[in-house]
């Protein structure tokens, strides 16, 4: 894709330096598609699907394409994925809900922005397969466990951020159902009670409040919208906003992550707030490299860099922000207008006349 044609801010990033992220996130990728996040380092699905909706927004969709069905190929039958892998082999076999989960936004994500319906019709039975594992693991409040224990049992405790995240999948699962004309009645009334515990009953889940993604996850993935949105967003602004050096990932420690500064810029722009987005991914800029990868973090007040890594998914969060700002993709509706995806309950997509083929199981 030319940088006229990527997303950009004007003043902040212009699209060749988008280009460039792109290309960085692009380089890691390895030759049968596994998207970690750096060549021959760890890979965890959450994560690698955040890098290849980074690469569709820049128009590599083959590459986006490639790291979706490499996950897919490595799908257990019960439809989860291992917490970790290392050059294709788990290294911590864990099952958690929302690497489960998270395939159903990369993929909704993919057809917003490619309109391949060959991916989606291969992508479909896979997607399946994990968000019915999600909804087993819902537990009597509405929230999700985390993970599954050694005997299969879902664990008790339920993560805020993990479940906020779910709540997005499985909106995104819903759209996708309504596309391919296979509806899905217990993920709709699964994403409502889920809905309804983020919205309402905090003692659902476990206490990590001192995390900024608890704060402002609820509000990324369209749980909380409006005045709620904005004011949730108010309450804690000081707890983890560093003024012109972005968001603490931790409210007790003195450590900005761009990764945090930029999911927080979205939303900000689901708030309604897009001058305030705006200006924290201006101010995670001092992390960038000059390949236009971004490092992680940097400990403010020993003005050091920590840790000392470049990884995909930080990267991807700075292309994926551009993009909700700039409106520059179709897929950037996916982040900036949460109310654009199907309620529970409707199978209509806009954009879609006739069911997708290609529904048969993989």
């Amino acid at each position: 894709m030319r940088s006229a044609e990527l997303p950009e801010l004007p003043g902040v990033l212009d699209g060749g330096a988008v280009g460039r992220t792109v290309a960085a996130i692009a380089a890691e990728q390895h030759h049968d598609g596994a998207l970690p996040w750096s060549r021959g380092g760890q890979l965890d699905p959450w994560d690698s699907v955040e890098a290849a909706m980074a690469l569709d927004v820049g128009g590599e969709h083959a590459r986006a394409a490639a790291a979706y069905r490499w996950l897919a190929a490595r799908q257990r039958p019960d439809g989860s994925w291992a917490a970790e892998y290392r050059d294709g082999a788990e290294t911590s076999p864990a099952v958690e809900s929302n690497h489960a989960g998270y395939l159903a936004v990369g993929t909704w994500h993919s057809w917003l922005a490619s309109r391949d319906e060959r991916l989606v019709g291969e992508l479909w039975p896979v997607v399946r397969r994990g968000l019915d594992l999600v909804v087993r693991m819902q537990l009597s409040s509405g929230a999700v466990s985390w993970a599954l224990r050694p005997d299969g049992t879902p664990d008790d405790t339920a993560l805020l951020t993990g479940n906020a995240s779910l709540f997005q999948a499985l909106r995104c699962g819903v759209a996708l159902a309504g596309l391919v004309g296979d509806p899905q009645p217990d993920w709709e009334l699964a994403v409502t009670d889920l809905g309804t515990a983020l919205r309402t009953d905090p003692g659902a889940f476990a206490d990590r409040s001192r995390y900024s993604m608890d704060w402002y996850y609820p509000v990324l993935a369209g749980a909380v919208t409006g005045e709620a949105a904005r004011a949730r967003l108010a309450a804690d602004w000081d707890r983890f906003v560093v003024p012109g050096l972005g968001a603490r990932c931790v409210a007790d420690r003195p450590w900005v992550t761009g990764a945090e500064t930029c999911e927080l810029a979205l939303a900000l722009v689901v708030a309604g707030q897009p001058d305030a987005a705006r200006e924290q991914v201006a101010a995670m800029q001092h992390l960038r490299h000059d390949d236009g990868s971004y490092w992680t973090g940097l400990v403010y007040a020993d003005d050091a860099r920590w840790p000392v890594e470049r990884p995909t998914w930080t990267a991807a969060a700075v292309v994926l922000a551009v993009d909700a700002l700039a409106r520059a993709t179709p897929a950037s509706a996916l982040f900036a207008d949460p109310a654009a995806l199907p309620a529970p309950g409707t199978v209509d997509v806009p954009g879609s006349a006739a069911p997708l083929p290609g529904r048969g199981e993989a």
